[in-house]
């Protein structure tokens, strides 16, 4: 019934589960949760993440390098080898992030540029994060052709203005457990406009836990919450909203 469209399965705290990622994903299938979307966040750790989910028929994967993460360069060939098992959806998460790492700007267009690169050979859509990095974030959208793949905003926190530029792209917008927040006002005025067929939702776990949930750590079975919160923000039901952003991962990854 519900898909959480972006997790990170392999940077959860698993002594919380009784060191056991089955019970994670039990978890998720007993709170109607059937699909999830396991994000790379660096190459290195890309081989153990796919062997850690690679028995779960429900997780795909993507490929890629966070931009927060540039201690390593990326390589194309590299990427594009990794990004060759069957159960690679998309390319990323890649992007910008000006907010924590401003003094590493250059190195994050360049690897943001492989990505897209890569993401247009293999015809796969990106995974995108972007934090106070609109303009540059756009710019290079445009600018190497990202349209030609689309993809997802994911954890959406930017402005309306950015939304509808991004989707007039072909990509989607994602929304976490952010949106539950008290101070995220201007976030809920975004998640109320976005288009019935270009939303999505996410759990972005271990991190971002929505309220009631919030101050522990975050697991693909809370995504319903996030549900529950976009359900009253655009005058839907949880169903409709289920539906419609599982209608659009499908859509979006051909599924």
């Amino acid at each position: 019934m519900f898909i959480d469209s972006h997790c990170h399965l392999d940077r959860l705290n698993l002594s919380l589960y009784d060191d056991n990622l089955d019970n994670v994903i039990q978890a998720a299938k007993a709170a109607k949760v059937d699909k999830l979307l396991c994000v790379s966040v660096t190459l290195a750790d890309f081989p153990q993440m796919a062997e850690k989910t690679a028995h779960y028929d429900n997780v795909l994967l993507t490929c890629g390098a966070h931009p927060l993460n540039q201690e390593d360069e990326i390589i194309p060939e590299q990427l594009l080898a990794l990004s060759q098992n069957d159960r690679v959806i998309a390319i990323g998460e890649t992007g910008l992030d000006y907010h924590y790492a401003p003094e590493t700007k250059a190195l994050q267009l360049d690897s943001f540029k492989k990505h897209i690169h890569v993401a247009k050979q293999l015809n796969k859509p990106l995974i995108i994060h972007t934090r106070a990095a609109q303009e540059d974030t756009l710019a290079l959208l445009r600018s190497e052709g990202a349209e030609q793949v689309g993809g997802i905003l994911h954890c959406f926190t930017e402005s309306w203005d950015m939304a509808e530029q991004a989707i007039a792209l072909g990509f989607y917008i994602s929304f976490s457990g952010i949106v539950t927040f008290k101070n995220a006002t201007a976030l809920r005025e975004v998640a109320a406009l976005v288009p019935d067929d270009k939303f999505l939702i996410e759990t972005d776990a271990p991190y971002l836990a929505p309220v009631p949930h919030r101050g522990k750590e975050n697991q693909p079975a809370y995504v319903v919450e996030v549900a529950k919160h976009l359900a009253s923000i655009r005058g839907q039901s949880v169903e409709e909203i289920a539906k419609l952003s599982s209608d659009n991962f499908n859509r979006l990854f051909k599924l």
